[in-house]
This record gives structure tokens, sequence and C-alpha cells, in this order.
């Protein structure tokens, strides 16, 4: 039996992916690809597993979980992915369509996955679409991009990768300061000392002694389910599980009389879900001001001092001559420069971005891993950074990483990377 052919697509901002694998699923010819012409393809991407997971909430109709008692909605990503994948395959198509696999996935957990799209490979053809170079399979034989709904098609692979090659980005300028330089007397920010977390009778995080100082740049790792979540939602002050234990927040032991208010008012933070929130036509320039009011939309008239200062934000951004565009126009990864220069307009004692780089394509995830590096230099905001993924030329001064044991976590640090 000849091997299946396999192929890599690689996607950025301007890519209609959506509308060209309903074309491809729906058996519309596509002459680079007519191979694959009358022939059953399967989708294997997040908004599967979130279809899934619908009919589960909606009709309690368990599909990709039978033969589970748990809930798909309660799975890891990894979990999820593996019970989606079995699914597909249990129906023997001909060719699976792979929408960035291996996005919300530890290291581990895509190594696996890799391993068994590899062996997958060689009985049936494998269409991945990705948004990074460095998750295209090595079982790959012809290599195109998707500009709009034009794909492009490379006479050699490495044609494809001298082609797709970027430069380091910069930025011109410097971070701007802030209006009122927000006085934190504690030098510690963020500490946990001895700190265990269990759920349901199950330990999630056992004995964490981690400490934040002001100015640091930490990186926190780990894989899915480890804790990370869990660490984050008791900093921010969203989780209960906080109180009775020696955890120490900008000075203040949980539970000595502090707000979620006082809490969140020195704390930057972004997430790629926040910007769902933003659905109305907000302006770049009052999305930025909005950040000065910690409101969702601008409903105040901003002062002269406000609108400069969103001015020069957009300017180190590059989009000032955006000012007056709407939010929602903006691409993916405009969008969350933007929102991290809302998180930071006020300096915050601590930034927290969590996953802020999770489906970005190489470019707009280099341009923003280029902004929170100026940050950490330029400024004094701690900044504590989440992802699963190592993300090239990031520069953080310590690692902490999560590292599961049978009675929950335990941390490590690292120095550097």
């Amino acid at each position: 039996m000849d091997q299946p052919k396999n192929y890599a697509i690689l996607t950025n901002n301007t890519s209609q992916t959506q509308e060209f694998v309903a074309k491809l699923l729906g058996n519309i010819s596509i002459d680079e690809l007519k191979l694959l012409q009358n022939k059953r393809g399967l989708l294997f991407s997040r908004s599967e597993i979130e279809r899934f997971m619908d009919e589960e909430d909606r009709h309690d109709l368990k599909i990709l979980t039978k033969d589970t008692p748990q809930s798909l909605k309660t799975m890891s990503s990894g979990e999820q992915k593996k019970a989606l994948l079995n699914y597909l395959l249990n129906q023997e198509p001909d060719f699976l369509v792979l929408i960035n696999p291996f996005d919300n996935l530890d290291v581990a957990t895509q190594e696996s996955l890799k391993e068994q799209l590899t062996e997958i490979s060689k009985s049936r053809s494998l269409v991945h679409f990705t948004s990074r170079l460095g998750d295209i399979l090595p079982v790959t034989t012809d290599f195109f991009k998707l500009n709009g709904n034009e794909l492009e098609k490379y006479a050699s692979p490495e044609a494809f990768w001298e082609a797709n090659r970027h430069d380091d980005p910069q930025f011109k300028g410097t971070i701007p300061a802030p209006i009122n330089p927000i006085k934190e007397e504690s030098t510690e920010l963020v500490n946990f000392t001895n700190i265990s977390v269990s759920f349901n009778g199950r330990q999630v995080l056992k004995d964490i002694n981690w400490s934040v100082k002001q100015g640091e740049f930490w990186q926190l790792i780990g894989p899915n389910g480890s804790g990370k979540t869990t660490m984050l939602s008791m900093i921010t002050g969203d989780s209960h599980k906080g109180y009775g234990q020696d955890l120490t927040l900008f000075g203040q032991k949980k539970g000595s009389g502090e707000s979620v208010w006082d809490l969140k008012q020195r704390i930057g933070y972004f997430t790629p879900s926040v910007t769902d929130k933003f659905r109305g036509y907000h302006s770049l320039e009052n999305m930025i001001i909005s950040g000065l009011h910690d409101s969702i939309g601008l409903y105040v008239l901003p002062t002269q001092a406000e609108r400069r200062l969103a001015g020069q934000w957009l300017k180190l951004l590059g989009m000032h001559d955006k000012k007056d565009t709407h939010f929602r126009e903006l691409t993916s990864g405009e969008k969350r420069l933007v929102m991290t220069a809302r998180a930071m307009v006020k300096h915050p004692p601590l930034l927290i971005l969590d996953e802020p780089t999770a489906g970005l394509d190489d470019k707009s995830a280099a341009l923003f891993v280029a902004l929170v590096n100026k940050i950490a230099k330029e400024s004094d905001s701690a900044i504590l950074f989440v992802s699963h993924r190592d993300e090239p030329k990031l520069n953080p001064q310590f690692i902490f990483e999560l590292i599961p044991s049978e009675n929950g976590s335990i941390g490590i640090i690292h120095n550097e990377k």
C-alpha cells in the first residue's frame, strides 16, 4: 500500500480557515487537493469538542464519553482530544482534517499526540491546518499557505520553509508612564507558604512554596490539570481555597479583611477569552482608556491626559492611525496587543498573562512576546506569564514549574529559561 499524502496548510490572521474546511469536507473540488475528491473526511478541532460538549449539556447526550462516567467538560484538554480522535477513527474516514491540534496541550501530551498522528498518517491522509511552523508534522509531503481563501502551493519543502521565516519584531519608543502611579508598599506581592489544595477529595497542590516580588518576570508552567489555574484564581481572589492558608497577597494575609476589589486594583489580567466580552463598537482609543476605569467599554468622558496616554500606547503598538477603528475589526494578534496595553495602562504591580499566545500564528506570537519582554524591561510591574508553549525569545527571569505527583503537584523553581 502506498504511503498516503499528508498536507500541511499554514494559516495566519487573514486565513478563512472555517470556510475552506467546509469546502474540503463538503467534497467541493479543490484543485490542489484533488486526491481527496469524493473521499470521506472528518474534522479534528476544538470546535468539534465544544459541539459535543454542548450536546452533553443541552440534551444529556454522551457521545465521546459514552464508555466513561466522566463528562466531557470535566476532562483535561488532552483527554478531550484523545476521546475525539478515538471517536473519529472508529468511523474509519479516508482522511482527517486537523485544526491546530496541539493548542492548549502540555509538552508531553503534544509529543504523545504527534506520535499517534504520525502512526495514523501511514494509513490515511492528514490535512493539517496550523498557525505554528513548529507544529508541522515530519510526515508532511505537501506544503501550502492559506492566504484569505486562496491556497498557495510550494514547489518543495525547502521553498516553504524559506518563504515563511520572519525577522524578530521590535517596538520603537518606550513604555508610556502611568498618569497616577500605584504605590505598592510591599516588596513581596505574592507568597505561598506550604499551600495544599484539594477538590472533591483529590489533592491538586502539595506544599507549594513560592513568592513573587516587585519587578520580577516569571513563567508558570506545568501539564494540563497540574494546578496552574487553581494558583491563578487564588492570586486574583476568584477562589476560596486561599482562606485558612498561609497565603499573602500584596503584604496582606488572605482572609484578614482584604476585598477582591482591592486585589483586582493591583492586578492587570489578560487571557484570550476576555476579548469575547468586548462585542460592542469600542474604538481602540476607548479600549485603552477603559483600562484606567476597569470597565467593559467607556462610559465617562475621557480627559485630555487619558486620551494622550492612550495615543502613546497606540503609537508604541504601531496602531495610532487606527485609534478610531473598532476593536472588533482587528485581527486576533492585534486584539491581544491592545488588551495587554489595556491591562498595563495603569502599570499594575502585577501583570498576569494567561495563555496569551494560544491560537496565534508565529508572527503574531513573536510580536506579542516582544511586547511582554519590553514591558518587563521598562516597567516595575511583576509579570506572570502562563503558557503550555515554550515561546521562542520569551525572556523570563524565573520559571515556576508544577510537577504532578500522586499527592498533588509540587513546585520547582528554575532560574531563567
